[in-house]
């Protein structure tokens, strides 16, 4: 009697430790700070709970950064990301595959492949700062950038500078080659959230 039960409390121990994966998804995180990036600029791919707070979480333990979460009555807030305290009009957002959604960071429900950005951001008469997006595009070395507004809307970003290599290389209607590189290529422009990085 007390083998069978062993073998049978054995058995559900390998099965919760198989199903646990399944809990877990796999999402694209990158957090923007104020002045730099935080962690992930080529935005790697994490296991995360469910919801962008559990991304934040694990892109803590990965990083080794500090965050703050403060329980409000509409929910849990990140009130400090790094060395930037939430204050004013300016603090931490998040947005979900380029869009900002209308709940909290834990009432979104992530799927494997997602993109879950965290970002500083100071809030004025028009909303927030514009998100860039950076995409490869052709002939080889050669990119495009995008803004992306609050619902997740995507314009062509002109005026956008690439960055790579320790050089700044304008871009035309948001588009421009770099040429050859060894570094990773990324896109600023002034007011904007600076996108994440590629190859």
């Amino acid at each position: 009697m007390l083998k069978r039960f062993l073998i049978a409390l054995a058995a559900a121990g390998v099965a919760l430790a198989l199903a646990a994966p399944a809990l877990a998804v796999s999402v694209h995180v990158r957090v923007e700070g104020e002045t730099r990036t935080i962690f992930g600029q080529a935005q790697p791919l994490l296991q995360v709970k469910t919801n962008p707070l559990d991304a934040l979480e694990s892109a803590s333990v990965a990083g080794e950064f500090y965050y703050h979460v403060t329980q409000t009555s509409f929910g849990p807030y990140v009130d400090q990301i790094g060395r930037y305290p939430a204050g004013g009009s300016s603090g931490w957002v998040f947005k979900v595959n380029g869009a900002s959604p209308p709940v909290g960071a834990d009432g979104v429900t992530l799927h494997d492949g997602d993109t879950v950005l965290w970002y500083w951001a100071t809030f004025g008469p028009t909303g927030g700062p514009k998100t860039l997006l950076l995409q490869r595009s052709k002939p080889k070395n050669c990119y495009r950038v995008v803004q992306q507004d609050d619902a997740g809307k995507s314009t062509v970003a002109p005026g956008a500078v690439l960055r790579v290599d320790g050089r700044a290389v304008a871009t035309k209607r948001g588009a421009a080659c770099v040429g050859r590189h060894v570094g990773l290529v990324r896109a600023t422009l002034t007011g904007d959230v600076r996108s994440n990085a590629l190859r």
